[in-house]
This record gives C-alpha cells, sequence and structure tokens, in this order.
C-alpha cells in the first residue's frame, strides 16, 4: 500500500492556487482539466517532494473544482492538512502579511493553523524543536476554530 494524496474540494481555483502556491508554498506538479466531467484536477506537492512527484508517487494535495457551483458545508469535519516546515515564524509572517488569518498562532514556536479560502484546515510544524517563544505570536489569542 502507498500513500498517494489527499482530495479537498475548492470553489475558487484562483483564489485557491493564490492560498497554497503563493502564500503556503506548494508546487503544482500537474493539472487535468476534464471538459466531458466538467471538473479540474489541480495536483500539488511541498517543495521538497515536487521533483519526485514528477517521476514517482510522492504525498499530494488534490484540489478539486466542480464547473458547476455547488455548496460544500463542514470544511472542519474534513481534518486538516499537515506540513512540516523550516522556519513556523517566518511562514506564518507570509501567511499573515499576505492577508491569512492565524487561526492558531505559534505561541509554542511548534505548531500553527490557518484556513484555506474553502475552510480546509491547515496545520503547521516547525521542524526539529520548537523555536523560543516569540512576539507578536506568544501573545496573539486565538481566532475562530481550527
Amino acid at each position: 500500500m502507498q500513500y498517494l494524496h489527499t482530495m479537498v474540494r475548492i470553489t475558487d481555483v484562483d483564489a485557491s492556487l493564490d492560498f497554497y502556491c503563493n502564500k503556503l508554498g506548494l508546487v503544482q506538479v500537474r493539472r487535468v482539466d476534464n471538459e466531458k466531467g466538467r471538473f479540474s484536477l489541480i495536483f500539488l506537492a511541498a517543495p521538497g517532494d515536487a521533483a519526485i512527484a514528477q517521476t514517482t508517487h510522492s504525498p499530494l494535495v488534490e484540489l478539486t473544482h466542480n464547473w458547476d457551483p455547488e455548496p460544500y458545508g463542514g470544511g472542519r469535519n474534513f481534518g486538516h492538512l499537515a506540513y512540516a516546515v523550516d522556519d513556523i515564524y517566518v511562514l506564518c509572517k507570509k501567511l499573515h502579511d499576505g492577508g491569512v488569518t492565524i487561526n492558531r498562532p505559534p505561541r509554542d514556536g511548534k505548531m500553527a493553523f490557518v484556513r484555506s479560502p474553502d475552510n480546509i484546515s491547515i496545520e503547521l510544524l516547525q521542524k526539529g524543536d520548537a523555536l523560543a517563544p516569540a512576539e507578536p505570536w506568544k501573545s496573539m489569542p486565538n481566532t475562530g476554530v481550527w
């Protein structure tokens, strides 16, 4: 058995690619637009996995966009995606500066949560040991749910 990908449904391709690629830092490795089925599949990888995703299976996120609008409720019951990051403070600042709400700030220097434009929870975990608690994160309250 081999893990292939996690699929999340999206409603706005541009907003989702801006969040996942431009802000979170994932890389698009493949895209399928199916006119007959009226959907698009966009496969994303973490930067360290992108090269191997071209030649073999590595863990991917599959963004599924159905061209005919339909409501998607209960994003929280999906659970969350999780990524290990080199510097949680640097990434959270980039996300915050890009207009992304930090739902659970990295007060402990180890873990944070944000949400995608479609309300999917994203967990960010500091690689290795936790960073020393630092402002503005250590005194920032939670916002919304994560």
